[in-house]
């Protein structure tokens, strides 16, 4: 089954430059386009009932697909407007989709479709890739030559699939993946001796990041040979890292695992500040 990139849209500018974001990637990838949106009858607009409030919904998106469609004639487009609670519209939408793309308003929540906690429920919750692009972007960043980051940590699986999507992404976009490992000296009480053992083996704590890296790339070198990897391995936390690099990707690329609480799903500490800082689009691909 071919899955669509969905696009979720709510008349914001974020939401468009989102819409935008996931035409040009539905293009590059050959894939088609699925436009969202979700929307509440409000009963305190006493003017308008159920039908001619779906109708002024219905036509303002209707005004941003034959925007994207004008711009690329050659891609297939589906529209749903639908009526519900927006976490559980894009939940759905998410399971059925390749990827799912959102606006999202920088340094600070991510908004649009989402208010708060609830942008945390759906990356958190969605079992594919969800992207955030912010109202600034722009094509032009795109060709101007920029990597995609992406961030590895732990061992070859732990970051399985957020590799694949980061070359998958690079080489469609025929783009540079700049794989990052950041990494920090534990205290020396946690060091076993089996440990001390491997980090002498591999020539001290940097080389053994290195190695380490190398290890987790061989699959998606040999998977993707025609697209270029510039390895980067820095002492730091992962979220800074990364943030150091954003301002020159034209994707950032970031892994996660969904916490559980008693105030529900939130994401991890490294995906929670790039989404926040980052000034270019942020793909959150969930662990496999």
């Amino acid at each position: 089954m071919t899955r669509p990139i969905t696009a979720g849209v709510d008349g914001t500018e974020e939401s468009l430059a989102a819409l935008d974001w996931a035409g040009r990637e539905a293009v590059r990838r050959g894939l088609p386009l699925r436009v969202l949106h979700a929307w509440r009858y409000t009963e305190s607009l006493a003017i308008a009932d159920r039908s001619t409030q779906h109708g002024w919904v219905s036509e303002g998106v209707a005004q941003a697909v034959r925007a994207v469609a004008g711009r690329h004639p050659e891609l297939a487009v589906g529209v749903d407007v639908v009526e519900g609670e927006p976490v559980h519209t894009l939940a759905r939408a998410a399971a059925q989709a390749e990827m799912l793309v959102l606006g999202s308003r920088g340094y600070g929540p991510v908004i649009g479709f989402l208010l708060g906690s609830v942008g945390q429920q759906v990356i958190a919750g969605a079992g594919r890739p969800v992207v955030l692009v912010r109202a600034g972007d722009r094509a032009a960043a795109e060709a101007a030559g920029r990597d995609v980051v992406v961030g590895q940590h732990g061992d070859p699986e732990d970051s399985a699939a957020t590799l694949r999507f980061a070359f998958e992404t690079a080489a469609a976009r025929g783009a540079t993946v700049r794989a990052v490992r950041a990494w920090t000296l534990p205290p020396v009480f946690a060091y076993s001796p089996g440990s001390l053992r491997l980090l002498d083996d591999a020539g001290g704590p940097e080389q053994f990041e290195r190695q380490a890296l190398a290890e987790a790339l061989r699959p998606w070198r040999e998977r993707f040979p025609e697209v270029p990897v510039a390895e980067h391995i820095e002492m730091g936390s992962a979220g800074q890292v990364l943030l150091s690099l954003a301002g020159r990707a034209q994707l950032t690329v970031v892994g996660r695992r969904a916490h559980r609480g008693a105030v529900g799903s939130r994401i991890g500490s490294v995906a929670h500040g790039v989404l926040h800082h980052a000034d270019c689009p942020v793909a959150v691909v969930p662990h496999d």
